[in-house]
């Protein structure tokens, strides 16, 4: 059966094609399982890498002489790159078919975890980075669209995207404790080394268990995904360099200005191309177009939390990167206990109350862990705020994705999730970069840290703001709308 232009253009997003529906209707229960374990245990694998860098960094650090930048670029490569090739990888996958594309991906991420094991500077450190996040790039979207594709719309496919959720938090949550035991009993690479036959595995196992879909036709956008990519990565390269020679130093104003010229360049191609990547009419929503701002926020905070909370663990209070990696698991926890909750409160006090509340909570939060003291034991110090920031993730996270694609169209609804991860990657990209340029200035790593963490909290307020103006009142408007018809 030929597909629709929105199906060629959203293949997550429309509806399946016959030979999906024949695949969803008639593959067995164990296969379905096989499947979704192989979907599972990929996504799991990257979101491992990405928290396995956070308890590792100290020794890097020490054993590369990194500088300060080359710290924040040693995760920002990767959530860049990751963040600006997403919706060109959901592309890939249905022009060029989903088990071909996943496997492919899958051989990039091992390759590119060897070569992070492997470093030995730290521009092949950055450069083996970034090609991590080409890999996740291919493999993240063509998950979810393999899931569309396999599971019947209904409870099963209801509780593959759920568990597909749920590994993110479980994932996070376990690559700081891995990534500080294996730092701590063996070497920061073995994190990276485990990637490597655990990819070549995943990939076999698609090759074996994965059924073929047929590829529909279309272009790539070839400029946007470059432009979208080029700009922002020269907008994070300048916001980097301020905290080494100011906003007036012209490694820092020269790279912002050419990453704003790229990104207007980005819009423009957008605007005019017929099969875009991210099609503007997205933001013609004030719901979602508040919520991809709160996200980028919201994801660059935490993930400049989970940095600077690390080193702080570390650099201060002296603890091996095992203990680091532990002290997060309380908040991990908590956040995916309240996570369980939000289905119900959801439907007593609505999404957009939900989205409001969890970020409230999470800026009190790390509002309060700014007054971490290095006298101050960690249970006195850190506990409480530390738990506070897990209700506040748990409660917010998933409203706040439903928020990112609420009134899409059907065949806009795969673009807006794609926009809902690009914020969440870029946002984690910048939130490193302006905290870590933010904290410059302080002489002491505590000091860095604290700075940090105001900045963050300013950064969490402003998503507080734009929660409150645009996501709640849209979801108001939008309840309206749905009494009258």
């Amino acid at each position: 059966m030929r597909r629709s232009k929105s199906e060629t253009t959203h293949p997550c997003a429309a509806e399946q094609s016959a030979a999906d529906q024949q695949l969803s209707s008639t593959a067995s229960p164990p296969r379905h399982r096989m499947i979704l374990g192989i979907i599972l245990i990929s996504y799991f694998m990257i979101v491992l890498n990405n928290s396995v860098i956070f308890t590792g960094l100290p020794q890097i650090q020490a054993e590369m002489n990194l500088s300060a930048s080359g710290m924040a670029w040693a995760q920002n490569a990767f959530t860049l790159i990751f963040g600006g090739l997403l919706p060109l990888g959901a592309r890939m996958g249905d022009l060029l078919g989903r088990r071909r594309v996943f496997v492919t991906g899958l051989i990039i991420f091992g390759l590119a975890s060897f070569l992070v094991g492997a470093a030995q500077t730290e521009a092949w450190l950055i450069a083996a980075r970034a090609l991590q996040g080409i890999g996740a790039a291919i493999v993240a979207p063509s998950s979810l669209s393999l899931i569309t594709a396999v599971f019947p719309a209904g409870p099963a496919r209801t509780r593959a995207v759920a568990a597909y959720g749920t590994t993110a938090g479980v994932g996070a949550s376990l690559g700081m404790v891995i990534g500080g035991a294996l730092a701590s009993w063996v070497s920061w690479r073995a994190g990276f080394y485990i990637s490597v036959p655990l990819a070549l595995l995943l990939a076999a196992a698609a090759i074996l268990w994965l059924p073929r879909f047929a590829s529909a036709k279309g272009r790539f956008d070839i400029i946007g995904a470059v432009t979208s990519t080029v700009g922002m990565g020269a907008l994070v390269y300048g916001i980097i360099n301020v905290g080494e020679g100011g906003w007036t130093a012209i490694r820092a104003w020269a790279p912002m200005l050419a990453g704003v010229v790229v990104l207007a360049l980005f819009a423009l191609t957008e605007w005019r191309v017929k099969e875009p990547i991210m099609p503007l009419r997205l933001f013609a929503s004030a719901q979602r177009s508040g919520a991809a701002v709160a996200r980028l926020l919201f994801a660059g905070t935490m993930i400049a939390f989970y940095f600077f909370g690390t080193q702080y663990f570390q650099g201060v209070y002296g603890w091996t990167p095992l203990e680091a990696g532990l002290g997060f698991l309380p908040m991990s926890l908590v956040q995916f206990a309240f996570s369980l909750t939000v289905a119900r409160l959801t439907a007593r006090f609505g999404n957009a109350a939900l989205v409001s509340a969890g970020l409230i909570i999470t800026t009190v939060g790390l509002g309060w862990m700014t007054q971490i003291d290095a006298d101050a034991p960690f249970i006195i110090g850190a506990a409480g705020p530390l738990l506070l920031l897990g209700v506040g993730q748990g409660i917010a996270f998933g409203p706040l994705t439903a928020a990112g694609i609420a009134g899409a169209r059907t065949e806009d609804a795969g673009a807006a999730s794609g926009l809902v991860n690009t914020a969440h990657q870029l946002g984690s990209t910048l939130g490193v970069a302006i905290l870590t340029s933010a904290a410059a200035g302080a002489l002491t790593l505590e000091d860095q840290v604290v700075d940090a963490f105001v900045g963050g909290t300013v950064m969490l307020a402003i998503s507080v703001v734009a929660a409150l103006v645009f996501i709640l009142p849209g979801e108001i408007r939008a309840r309206r709308r749905e009494r009258i018809l």
